[in-house]
């Protein structure tokens, strides 16, 4: 990919393990919530699939899980610091309980399309990119809020000085609709991670993520330690799985996930 990410970047947390004796490998944003500043090089074809992700939670009498299978992101690089991105959900269930009643959901998710743009040089010492992002409520109102959605993250990465093992520094501000409906608020995320190559293509990261939601009926606010590992079966194939730990009353207590990403 970039020279760069063959120096080393390519071990940051959200990145793949590593690359195989001298062959380019792959760079997603997946594991865990931080996005590094890789791009898809032009004219390549990268297909991102989470392949489950459970959550569960217990706060205030209510027991709630959900899982979603395939919530899959296709990008294509337009040039080797930018490219175009179109997420979409084939399913999720969500089940929730309160006292002796219960409510189940499942269906199609919402969709998204997003564009991501590295600003830095290949050989520049701290990378930064920019992703916007719209999503587009295709799930039924019992999944989704049937509503236009969108935002912008700012990602910062580099390694630490004489060292494989890399940092990332994740900003992102939205707009999201009011829970009753009626408007619009800010909502913003940020994440700090570290990831550390345990061999040429097995790499360990830690993360912490915080959210705020500045919904006018209440401001939900939502922290989470979280650890992943990527796996690097070949320089176009990666594998990956996390766990994330909630660590207040709004966040969901639990979320394991694992995934794939490929490059064609």
């Amino acid at each position: 990919m970039k020279k760069w990410l063959l120096a080393g970047l390519a071990l940051l947390p959200a990145s793949p393990a590593a690359a195989a004796a001298g062959v380019e490998s792959i760079c997603a944003d997946r594991p865990g919530k931080a996005t590094p500043t890789c791009t898809v090089p032009s004219g390549i074809l990268q297909v991102e699939t989470g392949v489950a992700d459970w959550i569960r939670d217990r706060s205030g009498g209510i027991r709630s899980a959900s899982l979603t299978v395939g919530d899959t992101a296709v990008k294509i690089g337009v040039t080797d610091r930018f490219h175009i991105e179109l997420d979409f959900t084939p399913f999720t269930r969500a089940d929730e309980r309160a006292g002796g009643n219960r409510r189940r959901a499942s269906g199609l998710g919402d969709a998204g399309v997003a564009l991501k743009y590295r600003m830095t040089a290949d050989d520049a010492p701290v990378q930064f990119a920019v992703r916007p992002f719209v999503k587009l409520p295709v799930a039924k109102r019992s999944i989704g809020n049937g509503k236009v959605e969108g935002g912008a993250e700012f990602s910062l990465d580099s390694t630490f000085a004489g060292s494989s093992a890399g940092w990332n520094l994740d900003s992102e501000v939205d707009v999201v609709s009011d829970a009753d409906g009626s408007g619009y608020h800010f909502a913003m995320a940020q994440a700090a991670s570290a990831g550390l190559p345990l061999s040429d293509r097995f790499t360990v990261s830690a993360e912490l993520w915080t959210s705020s939601d500045f919904d006018p009926d209440r401001t939900v606010r939502q922290y989470s330690i979280d650890a992943a590992a990527a796996y690097l079966v070949s320089s176009d194939l990666q594998l990956d799985a996390g766990v994330d730990l909630g660590l207040n009353r709004d966040t969901p207590d639990l979320e394991i996930y694992s995934g794939i990403a490929i490059r064609f």
